[in-house]
C-alpha cells in the first residue's frame, strides 16, 4: 500500500550519500532525482516501497517529526543488525540497539532504531522467530 515515504533534509548532498549507503547495503540504489526541487528517491526496485529525501516544499528548514518514524522490514535479524551498524557508520545516531522487544515466538519483534543526519527516525525490524 505504501509507495514511498519522504523525509526532509537541510543538506541534500549529505542526505543523498547517507541513503545511497544505507539503501545500497540492502541491494538498492538511487532510482530518481529531480534537480529542480532536490527530490531523490531510493529503493530496491520500481514498484516496491522507497525512501525519498528532499528540501521542504515551503522553503523552510526541514525538521524531524516528533513521533514520526519510518520502519524498514527485513527478512532476517542479521539484516536488522547490519542496517543499524551501517546507519551508524554513515554518521547516523543510535536510538535503540538491535534486540528483541517482547517475547520470542511467531510474532516476536526484533528491531533496531536510528536517526539519519537530519534527525529523522528509522527502524529496521523483523517479525517472527529467530532465524
Amino acid at each position: 500500500m505504501i509507495g514511498y515515504v519522504t523525509l526532509g533534509s537541510n543538506d541534500l548532498d549529505k542526505a543523498r550519500a547517507f541513503y545511497a549507503g544505507l539503501v545500497g547495503a540492502l541491494g538498492g540504489s538511487e532510482l530518481m532525482r529531480m534537480e529542480e526541487n532536490g527530490f531523490t528517491l531510493f529503493g530496491t526496485a520500481w514498484g516496491t516501497p522507497g525512501i525519498a529525501i528532499t528540501k521542504p516544499y515551503n522553503g523552510e528548514a526541514a525538521t524531524a517529526g516528533n513521533g514520526t518514524m519510518v520502519a524498514l522490514a527485513m527478512d532476517a535479524r542479521s539484516k536488522v543488525d547490519m542496517l543499524h551498524a551501517k546507519a551508524l557508520e554513515l554518521g547516523g545516531t543510535c536510538e535503540g540497539e538491535p534486540g528483541l522487544r517482547g517475547p520470542e515466538g511467531d510474532q516476536a519483534f526484533y528491531g533496531a532504531y536510528f536517526r539519519d543526519l537530519d534527525g529523522n527516525k528509522l527502524c529496521a525490524f523483523k517479525v517472527g522467530p529467530a532465524d
